[in-house]
């Protein structure tokens, strides 16, 4: 007689089931440390780690070396404040010494096969000689390609023979605030160190050493000396911007210059060495209340036309005098400021789009920009200096007693300008406008249609061997 195989699992199965899948997962609990231990590490590689793997190579490290010269001190070592006293009123000025001083900065590299880096222009604005330093230690020699203080951006140049690891340029018109940031750099010295953050905001201008710069990046991460130059990325490891720490009040904040506007001057500088800014064709003014009334206008934002130059892109565009500005490009234009911002980085031969409004209605127009022709610079300097000038020669050396050999002189001064008033005259000299040396009629033309946009210009004149600095309002 046969008897019944036992039914551990009562009448059904499904008790059994439900057993040995609890006794599988008390199996895989009792492993999940061996399992842990044994899980790869790429777990741990986040979004960020990939950027700074991707880009650390082409970060470099930048030190420019320059001298100073500073008065040797003979009482130094006594420690009485009276002796350093008695040495800066009475001692011989003659007895100095050389020092050799560094600025620390960083970089990337933009362009592996041209062996091209991009800092920024304060990081090299002293320098002497200038080394770069890669990240596996090679150093090169570098030399400048060209620098703007106005964006302060710069481009230099190595000689490698092999090809550079670089970075790739992504876009910054599209950075959302929140939006994580990576930066890298050489901060008081440490070499390749990262930091991370967020965009706090965009399109931020801020004041320093008497300079006014427009459209900055804001990140919750401090950029220290060190930091300027070296490359801002996004999550992916693209170059969103370039951190630059020229505001000496900032705390646990950064700034970063937008990449996109940074491409405009970047290949500016490659192609010619310098910016040369795009001509427009307008001068606009301040929308006050007064002038909206007089205009009918019914809005309290926007910059208004005052003139717009003959021949010009925005002539030619169909922009005309007592048109409000209300957008150029992508950015809203709210007042003067915000109009000269849109148009700082513009470079010739771009289409900028531009919105109106005209008489009632909003309006768009399409101006091709273009190259200032330096042919019209006499024009220029006329009607914004009320000067004209000529080369120095023998003749008019002697007939001026001109004591100098570089600069340019006034040949002409019109009637109640600010020159004239001041008492400029025939047979001075310009040495100097701004920060940019003068020494022929080709450097005074290049340097007036350069500054032709500003508030004002500061000029060096020389009469015999006095030189006074002179603003002028244009």
């Amino acid at each position: 007689m046969q008897m019944p195989t036992p039914n551990f699992c009562g009448n059904g199965a499904d008790p059994c089931r439900r057993l040995l899948r609890a006794a599988c997962a008390g199996i895989l609990i009792a492993l999940s440390p061996l399992t842990a231990l044994a899980a790869p590490d790429n777990l741990r590689e986040s979004a960020v780690v990939r950027a700074v793997r991707k880009v650390s190579p082409a970060v470099v490290n930048i030190s420019s070396a320059y001298e100073t010269r500073a008065r040797a001190n003979p009482f130094s070592g006594f420690g009485n404040p009276f002796f350093d006293e008695f040495f800066r009123d009475f001692f011989d000025p003659r007895f100095e010494q050389r020092q050799q001083q560094t600025s620390l900065g960083s970089g990337v590299v933009i362009d592996g096969n041209r062996g091209l880096i991009l800092t920024n222009a304060h990081v090299i604005q002293r320098s002497g000689t200038i080394t770069v330093v890669l990240e596996d230690r090679r150093e090169y020699e570098a030399r400048i390609v060209g620098a703007d203080p106005d964006s302060d951006l710069a481009v230099l140049k190595i000689d490698s023979r092999e090809k550079l690891p670089a970075v790739a340029m992504g876009e910054s018109d599209d950075l959302m605030i929140g939006e994580t940031v990576i930066a890298i750099g050489n901060p008081f010295g440490f070499s390749h160190t990262v930091t991370t953050g967020v965009v706090s905001a965009v399109h931020r201008s801020i004041r320093a050493d008497d300079r006014v710069y427009h459209d900055f990046i804001q990140i919750d991460a401090s950029i220290n000396p060190g930091n300027s130059g070296g490359p801002l990325l996004n999550i992916n490891g693209d170059l969103v911007g370039v951190n630059t720490a020229i505001y000496a009040k900032a705390q646990g904040i950064g700034f970063a210059i937008p990449i996109s506007k940074a491409k405009k001057v970047v290949a500016d500088l490659i192609q010619y060495g310098e910016v040369k800014p795009a001509w427009i064709g307008i001068v606009a003014q301040e929308l006050d209340e007064k002038l909206a009334q007089y205009l009918k206008y019914p809005g309290r934002k926007g910059a208004m036309i005052k003139s717009v130059e003959p021949d010009s892109p925005a002539r030619e565009a169909g922009l005309r005098e007592g048109d409000v500005l209300l957008a150029v490009g992508a950015k809203k234009i709210a007042n003067l400021d915000d109009y000269l911002s849109a148009t700082k980085t513009v470079t010739a031969g771009e289409t900028i789009e531009t919105q109106v409004w005209r008489s009632g209605q909003n309006r768009a127009f399409a101006i091709k920009t273009r190259l200032f022709p330096i042919e019209q610079a006499d024009r220029l300097a006329w009607s914004l200096l009320g000067i004209r000038v000529q080369d120095l020669t023998l003749k008019n050396r002697k007939d001026f007693r001109i004591v100098t050999k570089e600069g340019v002189m006034i040949s002409e001064v019109k009637d109640g300008t600010h020159l004239a008033r001041v008492g400029a005259r025939a047979g001075d000299v310009i040495r100097q406008i701004d920060d940019v040396g003068v020494s022929n009629t080709e450097e005074f033309n290049k340097a007036i249609v350069r500054f032709r946009t500003k508030n004002t210009l500061v000029l060096l004149i020389q009469r015999g061997e006095q030189g006074y600095y002179v603003t002028v309002s244009l």
